[in-house]
């Protein structure tokens, strides 16, 4: 049975003229967020281009230098880094972009200037992570590339590596953050909980790396129950997420079979105990104040402060969710400037 939910960015209507030639191919389509992505019966994915892909070097904020890197071509696994012009050593992200686990680039527009923006701003090292993508690849996927990525960069500072002196040089390698949002946030919190797991609760894996913190941009989990804001937020027409887009994200991107309790998505639901259990470092939570997952969000950082961790919330009045990506507001330029401010002040603590 077809599934269609309604994306925020218009789509290109010469998308549509494909496709009824493809449900010929490839049967009828099952999945549907209109304008993003299409899944068909034969498990076929399209993905319609309707956020231009860009090259590293393509409208960056004055004085910042970016290039592509590869880190494992067997998974297609590569990263956008971004340097500002600086003097001396600078607090590091590794950056996951959103988009459910299923759509989006490190290499879409939006984050190439959003990024490159903030590297400016905030006056920072970012390495914008392009890992791979459900349906076909669920998770754990995204997180074992996050993951995987960290161990790279260890490796380039262990070696001393020549070919990424470019950025190297610029890091300080005991400041680096794991940063994301919306699903990137996810990504970013899931990696974390990794390192601070029991095993390597001292984060001795990564030496020479030290994390220092974390930030979390409306980070994208659920749960069965719904909360009060998925259920009763208004979205306006351009919203980025309602609850239907939400519920598909989560279908198309957890192991088959798993509902939205599996901790990947609610990271409640194995109780306070397991929390306590986690080392993390301090967290910096984004909360959008018209996003439906302000309430979970907001449960969330009440449950970390709970578990005894750091925990900094910020909520931006007035913005929905992916504001600072979508600029879908009046507000979201004024907002945004405000979090590249607030994440610039968290990462030079």
């Amino acid at each position: 049975m077809r599934t269609k939910k309604m994306a925020t960015i218009s789509l290109d209507p010469r998308f549509n003229l494909q496709v009824s030639k493809n449900q010929q191919q490839h049967g009828g389509v099952v999945e549907e967020i209109e304008g993003l992505i299409r899944v068909y019966m034969d498990g076929h994915v399209e993905r319609p281009s309707i956020v231009p892909i860009v090259p590293c070097t393509m409208s960056l904020e004055r004085g910042v230098t970016a290039n592509d890197v590869v880190i494992d071509k067997c998974t297609s696994l590569w990263a956008r880094i971004y340097v500002p012009s600086c003097f001396g050593k600078l607090p590091f992200l590794v950056y996951f972009h959103g988009g459910g686990f299923c759509v989006a680039s490190a290499a879409w527009s939006c984050y190439n200037e959003f990024l490159s923006n903030l590297a400016s701003k905030a006056n920072c090292v970012i390495i914008s992570v392009n890992y791979r993508l459900a349906p076909e690849n669920r998770l754990p996927a995204a997180y074992e590339d996050g993951f995987n990525t960290l161990m790279w960069v260890k490796q380039q500072a262990l070696n001393g590596s020549t070919e990424h002196r470019w950025w190297l040089r610029h890091c300080n390698l005991t400041s680096m953050f794991l940063a994301g949002d919306s699903a990137g946030a996810n990504i970013a919190y899931n990696v974390a909980t990794r390192l601070g797991s029991s095993g390597t609760s001292d984060f001795t894996i990564l030496r020479p790396l030290y994390l220092k913190g974390t930030i979390l941009i409306q980070p994208f989990f659920g749960g069965e129950a719904r909360t009060w804001s998925e259920k009763y937020t208004n979205q306006p027409a351009n919203s980025a997420l309602s609850l239907l887009v939400s519920d598909t994200y989560w279908h198309l991107s957890l192991p088959i079979g798993s509902d939205r309790d599996n901790p990947w998505c609610n990271p409640l639901a194995n109780g306070m105990a397991k929390l306590r259990d986690f080392r993390l470092p301090n967290i910096m939570v984004c909360v959008s104040e018209t996003d439906i997952l302000k309430d979970r969000n907001l449960e969330f950082c009440t449950a970390l402060t709970n578990a005894g961790k750091r925990v900094e919330t910020v909520m931006y009045k007035g913005v929905g969710h992916a504001f600072q990506i979508l600029h879908n507001s009046q507000l979201s330029q004024p907002r945004t400037q405000e979090m590249m401010s607030h994440i610039k002040a968290f990462i030079n603590e």
